[in-house]
């Protein structure tokens, strides 16, 4: 399926998209960074599907299968949590295993777990890796491990879904680089010594980093500690060829406001900087005495369903506090010192220089504001300026959106997706709604796309580029012959492509591709692009030595019934012929195409100049990339990075496939420990770890996704951390919630868990590797959902539980979860039946919950776990609740990823390596208690936990970022 487009389309409208560092992974990152300004396509590595709820789309994560293969490198939001590590550990309180005395789980203080699971955790990153545009320069960008509990706890505003450090004047907890480095990539593909950037203060926070179109110059941002806070980020630029950094800025009082967007490349040596207001004064006060109540009407008998959005404008306060932080002055500063305001002071979200860097597309947010949503639905203006600052037109105001149907598919109404065409200069074109938005609407067309100059001649209309059935998707741009179009529809799960001739209004559109996103099998790929001059980025168009026919690479997974096999096709856009002129090895290790290398030259590439970016792994290999140039496919390595966890180098893998009792195919990836022997050692207590997924059939259900020879990478609290501690871990079992037809999915929701999860261990006790009483459930968001629902409904299947970050109660999310679109009152039943809050009464196995105080997921207030707590002890439950002070939906501070680890582990020591079915469950072996460091809640019985509507279950390993 071709949706590298999606990502390019739409994150380059992203106001919320920066670069920052990702959470630390020891897996080798990599980053390309070739696009003028914010790199802000986030491209994942084994995303099933794209979560469809997207209702704020300046926070939409995306992913694309153009890069489906690729290392995650960073997180593109900078509210997104810090990664950390290095030098800063904060104050942890001496080791406690789980094997000493259980009053140590009442006490106070972090704890750590053991050391063969802290010394993995506590493995440094490799620094992260970034391409020059012309592709003949790596930047090594140097990242710290995990950062300590203070970085978290420093007081932050919530603000209309935005989370504020007010005195950086940033997004909090913003993740940072802590160096940088440049090699030249040589002609035999070796790197040369590193050259390191100098002037960089000591401490410095290093983030937004771009590349100026020719290569020449680096442009970031820095924040340095000031008696113990970060002070507000300022802007420095590096010489690319003698490695020297300096602020950009002259003055020392202009400061970046980074809430929204925070700088672009103009030209070679003139950026756009978005600044804080050199007139701001001092915060607003909060009124001691309110001057009225809060009210919300709806007198007007408006339908208005919206999600549990979390960190809401709460009164007139907020919003007067929002503006204060939220508005910027742009400047527009050249390299040689000159600087000059341009427009007024706004709420500015989006700077986006047009192919020709002559205009700008310019978005921002004004008032009204709302209570109910995010500021991604706040009113919205989109102007067309010069470079230079003059405004040229409006393209539009949009209002207020409270009222988008949460029904899949359903999208705001007016012009949307408004971007530049990549292939020509000051073209825009944008998507606008048949439907009034409403997805449930019946309409043809659905959507219409349209395009138009920057600068109208007078009575110029829009013109109408293609028209749409489906939802429309985006668009890859190659030249006025050839673009593709996308569009998909949700419920169906159907996905079209089509080829248009956007010069050309004779040539009808056609389908190249239609086919069912879920259909893995038969995913043609995604079709490569290659970087203009200009810094944008087309579909690469190759030429053939005595061939006239129109190719394209189409940069495939490959999905096969034994694994990802992935590949690289030769496709001619006219006939459809494909020639397979790359392919992963299939039998010991798994590559994949990460980028085309050969592309900083216009026109046609010639097969024979081919050069590809393309990544190698094994089960026990760690990434390492490499160079592969046509027409004799040499193969050049460049990276040569150390195994992350020796330890562990030896574990074995497998991707074992079964069968659930309804006949579905089900795949998992098994892991067992270094040196494990079946014969000689024995059944394992073993680690169950999932996320279900919905799926509209059953062979697509049942198609094998992954890779059997894929490197085991181990996050901060991954599940496989416990092969350190001799357990078999089950991976990701396959949970598939199938509704055919007119069926929904969660229809049967319980029944399909269930059965999914006996067939699964019933797969590992077959082989001999799990004892069948010592397999314990755990999940994360969803898959805490899950873990709850299985000890309710199968607790003959499981010893205990562990479920982290979860929501229990659907009644709660009353209007739609996860993929969940009908309301609490059109499937009062299926809301009811698929809470375990409701069966609390039926959790008798030890259930383990684990919550982020400050978690602003939707759906997943930590209330959920507070509550469902409550319902358990209420019934008698062997259950204990640990909140984390500070933590969100993910979990970053060192203190807390210990602490976790040594909860979890201390809890499958007690209640899965013994013999569960003996374990002593006397309620007076736990105390209620609480600490100052986390808050611990234990009862006597069981409980568990729930997911995260923007939670995408797989590990975000890989990535690129154009």
């Amino acid at each position: 399926m071709m949706r590298f487009h999606k990502a390019c389309h739409r994150f380059s409208l992203s106001p919320l998209c920066h670069l920052s560092p990702p959470s630390p992974s020891p897996a080798a990152s990599l980053l390309l960074l070739p696009k003028l300004s914010g790199f802000s396509t986030l491209c994942t590595r084994r995303c099933a599907r794209v979560r469809r709820f997207s209702d704020n789309p300046l926070t939409t994560v995306m992913s694309s299968r153009a890069a489906a293969r690729l290392r995650c490198l960073a997180s593109v939001c900078p509210g997104g949590a810090e990664d950390g590590g290095g030098t800063s550990n904060g104050s942890v309180s001496a080791s406690a295993t789980a094997t000493e005395d259980d009053e140590l789980a009442l006490g106070t203080g972090y704890r750590l777990p053991p050391p063969e699971i802290r010394d993995i955790v506590d493995a440094p990153p490799v620094p992260a890796l970034s391409f020059s545009p012309h592709r003949d320069k790596i930047l090594f960008l140097k990242r710290r491990a995990l950062p300590p509990l203070a970085d978290l706890a420093r007081p932050e505003e919530k603000l209309a879904g935005v989370r504020i450090d007010g005195h950086c004047n940033t997004r909090s907890r913003m993740s940072f680089y802590t160096g940088l480095g440049i090699h030249q990539l040589l002609p035999d593909g070796t790197l040369s010594p590193e050259k390191e950037i100098t002037g960089i203060p000591d401490g410095g926070k290093i983030n937004f980093v771009t590349w100026s179109n020719d290569g020449k110059h680096l442009a970031f941002s820095i924040r340095v500690d000031e008696n113990g806070n970060s002070s507000k980020p300022v802007v420095w630029v590096a010489d690319v060829e003698t490695g020297l950094a300096r602020p950009l800025f002259k003055s020392q009082d202009i400061y970046l406001n980074a809430i929204f967007e925070s700088f672009v490349w103009i030209d070679n040596s003139t950026l756009l900087v978005s600044t804080i207001p050199s007139s701001r004064g001092d915060p607003p006060k909060k009124p001691l005495v309110p001057s009225g109540p809060k009210t919300l009407s709806n007198e007007t008998k408006t339908v208005v369903q919206v999600r549990t959005f979390q960190d809401l404008l709460k009164d007139e306060y907020d919003a007067d506090l929002f503006d204060y932080y939220a508005t910027s002055q742009l400047v527009l500063a050249s390299l040689d010192g000159t600087v000059k305001e341009v427009g007024v002071p706004a709420v500015y979200t989006s700077l986006d220089p047009s192919t020709d860097h002559k205009y700008l597309l310019v978005s921002s947010l004004h008032r009204p504001y709302s209570f109910i949503v995010p500021c991604g639905r706040l009113p919205k203006k989109v102007e067309v300026w010069t470079t230079d600052g003059r405004f040229v037109r409006q393209l539009c105001d949009l209002p207020l959106a409270e009222d988008i149907p949460i029904a899949s598919n359903s999208v705001r109404k007016g012009m949307r997706s408004i971007n530049w065409r990549a292939d020509k200069p000051s073209t825009i074109y944008w998507a606008e709604t048949q439907d009034g938005g409403d997805a449930k609407i019946e309409v043809s067309p659905r959507d219409i796309v349209y395009m138009q100059s920057a600068e109208p001649l007078a009575g110029e209309e829009p013109e109408v580029l293609h028209k749409l059935d489906l939802r429309y998707g985006g668009i890859s741009w190659c030249d006025d012959t050839l673009a593709l179009v996308y569009e998909s529809w949700y419920k169906t799960r159907r996905t079209r492509t089509w080829v248009i001739s956007p010069g050309s209004n004779d040539v009808s559109p056609r389908i190249l591709f239609d086919r069912s996103s879920e259909d893995v099998y038969s995913d043609p790929g995604s079709t490569m692009l290659r970087r203009t001059a200009a810094g944008t980025y087309v579909i690469a168009k190759i030429k053939k030595e005595n061939d006239e026919g129109t190719y394209v690479l189409l940069n495939g997974s490959g999905a096969t019934p034994q694994g990802n096999v992935p590949f690289l096709d030769l496709f001619d856009i006219n006939t459809g012929n494909k020639e397979r002129i790359w392919e992963s090895d299939k039998e010991k290790y798994f590559e994949t195409v990460v980028a085309l290398m050969s592309d900083q030259k216009e026109g046609d590439l010639k097969m024979e100049e081919l050069k590809i970016l393309t990544s190698k792994e094994s089960k026990t290999e760690n990434t390492q990339y490499s160079l592969q140039l046509w027409p004799d496919r040499k193969v050049q390595q460049i990276t040569n990075f150390p195994h992350p966890y020796p330890q562990l180098a030896s574990l074995q893998k497998e991707m074992i496939r079964y069968q659930r009792k309804d006949g579905v195919q089900l795949t998992a990836t098994l892991y067992l420990p270094p040196g494990y022997d079946p014969s000689k050692d024995g059944p394992l207590p073993c680690l169950f770890w999932s996320y279900p997924g919905e799926f509209k059939s059953k062979d697509a259900a049942g198609q094998v996704r992954g890779s059997p020879n894929e490197f085991a990478g181990i996050g901060s609290t991954s599940a496989l951390l416990w092969l350190a501690r001799r357990f078999a871990i089950l991976s990701g079992p396959t949970i598939p919630i199938i509704g055919e037809g007119d069926e929904e999915a969660n229809d049967r929701y319980v029944e399909q868990l269930v059965a999914s999860a006996e067939a699964a261990v019933e797969e590992v006790v077959r082989r001999g590797v799990a004892h069948p009483s010592k397999i314990a459930v755990g999940g994360h968001s969803y898959g805490a959902f899950m873990t709850a629902n299985l000890l309710a409904h199968a607790p003959h299947l499981f010893s205990c539980g562990i479920a982290r970050s979860g929501a229990y109660n659907r009644t709660l999310t009353p209007f739609g979860f996860q993929n969940e679109d009908r309301t609490l009152w059109e499937a009062t039943n299926v809301y009811v039946e698929m809470s375990p809050f409701m069966s609390a009464n039926k959790i008798k196995k030890p259930i383990l919950l684990i919550h982020g105080e400050e978690d602003n997921n939707p759906g997943t207030l930590t209330m959920q776990s507070d509550r469902f707590f409550n319902a358990l002890k209420g019934h008698g439950a062997l259950c204990r609740l640990v909140v984390l002070p500070h933590e969100s939906h993910g979990y970053s501070a060192r203190e807390s990823i210990m602490h976790v680890l040594w909860e979890t582990d201390r809890w499958l020591q007690k209640y899965c390596v013994p013999n569960t079915a003996d374990a002593d469950t006397n309620p007076d072996q736990f105390k209620e208690g609480s600490d100052s460091s986390d808050k611990v809640a234990t009862g006597t019985g069981g409980g568990n936990p729930e997911f995260g509507e923007h939670e995408v279950h797989s590990k975000l390993r890989r990535s690129l970022l154009w």
